[in-house]
C-alpha cells in the first residue's frame, strides 16, 4: 500500500503514549514515519529554544522578553511576532558555542524517551512494523533568525549552533536505531528570508538566500548514516495563525526545497510543503523546477481555506506538474484547537478526542480523494 499520508509533527495530546495509540491505529498503514507529538515546550516549536537555550547564554545578551500574560504574569511563549524573545550578541564574540554537546538543545533527550514508549508499542502491534519513529527538528535559520535581528550576530551563532545539532543526531543515534529513525528538518523561517528578495523581483538574490540557508542542511546530513530517513517541512508559519504569509506563488518554496535537496549530499526521502486556497496554475507552476531526486512529495493540502471540493480540484491541479505525491496538513495540529477554522474546522467540539477523531476522519477522507483522483 502506497505511504500517503504525513504527519508534520505536533498533536495536541500531552504524551507520546496517547499520540502514538491514537494515530498508529488511526493512519498508520497510510504512513511512513510517526511523530511523537511535540510534546511539552516543543508544541509551541521554537519557543522553548529561546526560553531554555538562548537566553541566559553567557555570550549573548536578552534585549526583550515576551510580554506578560493577561495578569501581568511573565511567560516564555509570545502571543505573537511582535513580542518574541530578542538576543544579540556580546562584543568581541566571534563566534557563539553550546556546550553539553549532544543534550544542550533537548531534542536528543525527548526523542530517546518517546521511542521507548515507540518501540514497546511497535511490539505490541499497536503501531505497524513498516513505520518508523520521526523526530522533527527546526533547522538552523528557523531555530534562530526570528530571535536575532541583526544579521551579522545570526551569523556568529549559526555556526555553533548547527555544531550542536549534529551533536544531538550523533546522541540520538546512540539510543536509536537508523533504521528505524526519520528526522524531519522544520524550515518556516528559511522560506521568508527567501520570501523576501522575491518581493523585490530580485530572483538572483532569493537564490542565494536559498543556497545560504541551505548550508546547514550540507553539514548537518552528510554525518547522517544513509540508513536514517531525512526529509524537510517547509513551512508558512503559524505564530500569529495560519498561514502566517501567503506568497502569490511556489517559486520561494521550490527554490528552498531544491536547495536543500542539492545540499544534503545523500538520499533525501520525503519533502513537504503547505499550500493555500489555491486551485489554479499560477500559484503550482513552479513545481514544474522542483528536483526531487527521488523524494516522495507530501502536499500540506488538507486544511479548512478550501470551498467545496477544494482538495480535489487542488489534486487534479496539482498533478499537472507533479505526477506522484501523497498529502499532509499544511502544519502541525498541537496548537490548532486554540485557532479553529483553519487547521481544523471550527465544528469541531471542545474535547481532545473530538480533534484527534477530526485529524483521523479528514485525513482518512483525503486519502480516498487523492486515489479516486489520480486513478483517473
Amino acid at each position: 500500500m502506497n505511504k500517503d499520508l504525513l504527519l508534520v509533527g505536533s498533536i495536541p495530546l500531552n504524551t507520546p503514549e496517547e499520540v502514538f495509540q491514537a494515530f498508529g491505529p488511526g493512519l498508520g498503514e497510510w504512513l511512513a514515519y510517526l511523530p511523537d507529538g511535540e510534546i511539552g515546550d516543543r508544541r509551541y516549536w521554537i519557543d522553548g529554544i529561546g526560553h531554555r537555550v538562548l537566553n541566559g547564554h553567557r555570550e549573548m545578551e536578552t534585549i526583550r522578553y515576551p510580554d506578560p500574560d493577561e495578569n501581568g504574569v511573565e511567560t516564555w511563549r509570545p502571543q505573537g511576532n511582535h513580542d518574541q524573545y530578542q538576543f544579540r550578541v556580546k562584543s568581541g564574540i566571534q563566534k557563539v558555542r553550546f556546550g553539553d554537546p549532544g543534550w544542550r538543545l533537548g531534542y536528543t533527550r525527548d526523542a530517546i524517551n518517546s521511542y521507548y514508549v515507540f518501540k514497546n508499542l511497535k511490539k505490541e502491534g499497536l503501531i505497524p512494523r513498516h513505520v518508523r519513529f520521526q523526530v522533527c527538528i527546526p533547522l538552523t535559520y528557523s531555530c534562530l533568525a526570528a530571535f536575532i535581528p541583526d544579521p551579522d550576530d545570526l551569523e556568529k551563532v549559526a555556526p555553533g549552533f548547527t555544531d550542536a545539532l549534529i551533536a544531538e543526531i550523533t546522541e540520538m543515534l546512540k539510543h536509536i536505531p537508523s533504521s528505524e529513525l526519520a528526522i524531519q528538518w522544520d524550515m518556516a523561517i528559511e522560506n521568508r528570508l527567501i520570501e523576501v528578495p522575491l518581493k523585490e523581483d530580485n530572483l538572483d538574490g532569493a537564490k542565494a538566500a536559498a543556497e545560504r540557508v541551505a548550508k546547514p542542511a550540507r553539514d548537518i546530513c552528510l554525518t547522517i548514516p544513509k540508513e536514517v530517513a531525512i526529509g524537510y517541512h517547509s513551512c508558512y508559519g503559524t505564530l500569529d495563525g495560519w498561514p502566517s504569509r501567503t506568497p502569490p506563488d511556489a517559486t520561494g518554496t521550490v527554490l528552498l526545497l531544491n536547495a536543500v535537496i542539492e545540499a544534503s549530499g545523500r538520499p533525501v526521502e520525503f519533502v513537504h510543503f503547505p499550500t493555500l486556497a489555491a486551485s489554479d496554475e499560477v500559484f503550482f507552476r513552479p513545481f514544474e523546477n522542483l528536483n526531487l531526486q527521488g523524494a516522495r512529495a507530501y502536499v500540506g493540502a488538507i486544511h479548512h481555506l478550501h470551498g467545496p471540493d477544494g482538495l480535489k480540484e487542488q489534486i487534479e491541479c496539482i498533478k499537472n506538474f507533479l505526477p506522484e505525491f501523497g498529502l499532509a496538513a499544511p502544519c502541525g495540529f498541537g496548537r490548532a484547537p486554540e485557532r479553529p477554522g483553519q487547521l481544523l474546522s471550527e465544528n469541531v467540539g471542545d474535547t481532545t478526542k473530538d480533534y484527534i477523531g477530526e485529524i483521523i476522519r479528514e485525513h482518512t477522507k483525503a486519502v480516498e480523494i487523492l486515489e479516486d483522483v489520480m486513478s483517473n
